[in-house]
């Protein structure tokens, strides 16, 4: 999974991609102090995979894992080349899904580009400006297609469907309000890598005293999640400062320090979590002596596709799969047990996998 960290200069994105990734990417009070896209690869947290581990006393222990990319801050006019973020919208492209990172709290002593704090404001000229880079993509694209579509048929239902993405984008609306028709288009809307195609993950970014309600006493976090509510999106509520430095303790201090604070559990994890929910996101699990792995698929994932997450050729000559709950194995201490209750089972190319499944693949080479 890919995830793009977006937003206005000085809103908190790069403290909170340095804190999510440990990544060290310069942060100041500047605007523009993110001149290259940063990327930094963070471990899901999965004690699931962790217990296979020690159960099996594997070599190697790896879990899912999610690429984070920090982009320049974008401003106004960003899509004609004002700033330095319109360089970066392409990193933006190739994400599963944007992060984007608006400021409710008041600092003197941080400047807010345009000079006072209102989220709604500032995911306004966020989207506009994708809203801007996404018509480029479309006009584009129809210009080549619409002289070649008069002569050649196959090609006028692309010439149509870009035409109502036009239209739905020229009146501020994103391009996922758009509601494909068939297959065809979605495969083709699909293509375009559209930036306001893409689900949304709103990060609202508090103050220290904000952090213990969760935002809940906070106006700007409120009309936030009322906006992300309308329009089918995700909000977690952070304090990247103090991301930052719950990032430099270890598990324990880390536990302890959120139990001071009164959270339960970390910013990196709210968003993992929000995240796995938006995307519609699970984990199935393979154990053994070499490694236990977790592995990050969509719902409704059947298994000859879930093998293709391991290899291509698991996929191409997929049999069956053995399969157990994670929670069962647990309780009879080993495959082997599991197997002699009749606890595991064979699932054929329709079996749809289910979070936390521990699945061996039988397949021909």
């Amino acid at each position: 999974m890919k995830l793009g960290i977006v937003g206005l200069p000085n809103v908190g994105k790069s403290t909170l991609f340095n804190s999510l990734t440990k990544a060290g990417a310069e942060s100041a009070n500047y605007p523009f102090c993110t001149i290259d896209p940063n990327i930094g690869i963070v471990s899901v947290p999965d004690e699931r995979v962790t217990h296979l581990g020690e159960m099996y006393k594997s070599k190697k222990v790896t879990p899912a894992t999610i690429e984070f990319v920090d982009i320049a801050g974008l401003v106004k006019g960003a899509s004609k080349g004002e700033g330095l973020g319109n360089q970066f919208l392409a990193n933006i492209r190739e994400t599963d899904a944007i992060v984007h990172v608006v400021r409710c709290f008041e600092d003197d002593n941080v400047v807010h580009v345009d000079g006072s704090v209102s989220p709604l404001r500032d995911i306004e000229v966020i989207n506009l400006e994708l809203i801007f880079a996404d018509l480029e993509v479309i006009e584009r694209r129809i210009g080549k297609v619409g002289k070649q579509a008069r002569m050649d048929k196959s090609l006028q239902k692309e010439a149509a469907l870009l035409q109502k993405l036009k239209e739905i984008l020229e009146d501020g609306k994103p391009a996922k309000s758009y509601e494909t028709e068939d297959e065809d288009e979605e495969a083709l809307l699909k293509g375009y890598s559209l930036l306001t195609s893409k689900s949304v993950i709103y990060a609202a970014n508090v103050s220290e005293d904000d952090l213990a309600d969760d935002g809940e006493s906070n106006k700007w976090v409120k009309e936030v999640r009322e906006k992300a509510r309308n329009e089918g999106s995700e909000v977690f509520v952070i304090c990247a400062k103090i991301e930052e430095e719950i990032a430099e303790l270890d598990d324990e201090d880390k536990e302890a320090f959120l139990s001071d604070l009164g959270l339960a559990e970390s910013g990196l994890d709210k968003l993992i979590k929000a995240s796995y929910r938006l995307l519609g996101l699970i984990s199935f699990l393979t154990c053994g002596e070499d490694e236990s792995r977790a592995w990050t698929i969509r719902k409704g994932t059947k298994a000859p596709q879930a093998a293709g997450k391991i290899h291509t050729d698991f996929e191409r000559g997929f049999i069956k799969a053995e399969v157990v709950a994670y929670d069962t194995l647990v309780e009879n201490g080993s495959l082997a047990q599991a197997k002699e209750k009749g606890l595991v089972r064979m699932e054929g190319k329709d079996y749809v996998v289910q979070d936390g499944d521990v699945i061996l693949f039988r397949f021909n080479v």
